[in-house]
């Protein structure tokens, strides 16, 4: 398996930890200053998942694929192999996002499977461990807030 993986303790219940995963991404998906724009999340394995990322000089990077399961409470899966019309669109990962309890708090983990070695060690020189634990740090501070 080509996976790069990321994972932590996060010190706050599971709850709480899937609900700004799952319905605050515009707060911690980019390591900012960039940000997304939600274009659609249709939670549901087939459903649409697109959204749009947006960098500090203006630029845009639409992100369209499907989800390829969604468990409430404690995972969800997306690719970009396929649009939601499930037409092929060149595949770049699987990304799988992930919550367990753990002691008093959760276990976050977030991983991206790719289809070649190769894919997988673009993606680990294009920045995945700095980029994927600073989302993971925005998602962390807004889950251990109040």
């Amino acid at each position: 398996m080509h996976e790069l993986s990321i994972s932590r303790y996060i010190a706050a219940s599971p709850v709480k930890v899937w609900d700004v995963l799952a319905n605050r991404q515009e707060e911690w998906w980019c390591p900012k200053p960039w940000r997304i724009t939600m274009v659609a999340q249709e939670r549901r394995p087939g459903g649409r998942s697109a959204m749009v990322m947006h960098g500090p000089d203006g630029e845009e990077m639409p992100q369209e694929g499907i989800f390829l399961a969604w468990e409430e409470g404690r995972r969800f899966i997306t690719t970009d192999a396929v649009t939601s019309d499930f037409e092929p669109s060149g595949p770049f990962m699987i990304g799988i996002w992930e919550v367990a309890p753990e002691g008093d708090g959760t276990r976050y983990t977030a991983s991206a499977r790719h289809w070649t070695e190769e894919a997988m060690q673009n993606h680990a020189e294009m920045g995945f461990e700095a980029g994927w634990n600073a989302c993971a740090d925005q998602l962390q501070a807004l889950a251990e807030a109040d």
